[in-house]
């Protein structure tokens, strides 16, 4: 936490990676419960566990009485990072910033941490979806309003993260998701100097639903390892660009084997633009930085092939 709160150590914290690596792009270091916090629901960090509330979300009132957080107030510590960060970087490559999607910061509200089961959110669901609804369309407008606020702050794209979309069923993701996305998107003006801020959607475990997604109104969708780069393209053609997707565990693998996961998730994707390289989820605490290095020089090595045009 004093690192997110801290503008001048995010700023440290998302330009390291810069120093070390030939990346395109700088992404803004937070958490994804920033807001949740500013809400008053007590984030901490217990080892071992991760994330938790004290003041999770279980009542009709405990909603009603949510905030909206003022980003330039109870999270002025976000768009301060952010103007620290393009300032330090001068251009020399783009910013991305960031937030949870509503649906993933309901279950960590809701849960009260991380679950594998999701009983509580899925009670919820189940027992008083209009209760749910009522939450997640106040989440909307709390993404809208902090995207917003990092946009005027200087980011030049945004990302939704979708983290626990995956573990719906199609109906309830359409109905508890995606249409909490699409309102937060609808939200934002998406545009500073004349210029449009591209929105990525990343839902983890969504692959199946790549065609709706796809129809959301985001200009990317970021794919996990689980799904075929190659297919979800021509699934989606030309309507969305797709990030991803190597595997995260791939970074374990001796070089030579790390290099040919990369060729092959290139191939895969094929010849032509639209396709950010990254991985299917985040890096592990463990990897090796040197394997990270060694991925990156090879999409570097072998992405000229693929985009001659």
């Amino acid at each position: 936490m004093q690192l997110c709160t801290s503008p001048e150590l995010a700023c440290e914290v998302t330009l390291q990676p810069l120093e070390r690596f030939r990346l395109d792009a700088a992404i803004l270091f937070s958490d994804i419960l920033t807001i949740p916090d500013a809400m008053g629901l007590g984030l901490e960090f217990v080892e071992g566990e991760g994330p938790q509330f004290r003041n999770p979300v279980r009542t009709a009132d405990d909603i009603r009485q949510l905030p909206v957080p003022d980003p330039e107030e109870s999270l002025r510590y976000v768009p301060d990072a952010v103007r620290l960060i393009r300032r330090e970087l001068d251009g020399r490559v783009p910013l991305i910033g960031f937030s949870g999607s509503p649906w993933t910061w309901a279950t960590y509200m809701v849960e009260g941490r991380s679950s594998r089961e999701f009983r509580k959110i899925k009670g919820l669901m189940y027992e008083q979806p209009e209760l749910l609804h009522h939450l997640l369309a106040k989440l909307a407008k709390s993404v809208a309003v902090y995207l917003e606020a990092q946009i005027a702050a200087g980011v030049d794209a945004i990302m939704v993260f979708d983290t626990w979309g995956g573990v719906l069923s199609p109906r309830q993701y359409q109905q508890f998701s995606l249409q909490y996305a699409q309102q937060a998107l609808a939200g934002l003006s998406r545009e500073r100097d004349g210029q449009k801020i591209p929105a990525i959607l990343f839902t983890k475990g969504g692959g199946q639903w790549l065609e709706t997604m796809a129809a959301a109104g985001y200009d990317a969708l970021g794919l996990d390892w689980t799904t075929e780069i190659g297919t979800a393209r021509a699934r989606v053609g030309d309507r969305v660009a797709l990030q991803g997707n190597l595997d995260p565990q791939a970074l374990y693998a001796p070089i030579p084997a790390l290099r040919e996961e990369v060729k092959l998730i290139l191939e895969s994707y094929g010849q032509g633009s639209g396709h950010v390289f990254n991985l299917g989820h985040g890096v592990w605490p463990d990897v090796n930085p040197d394997h990270v290095g060694a991925m990156i020089e090879a999409v570097h090595e072998f992405s000229p092939a693929f985009h001659r045009d």
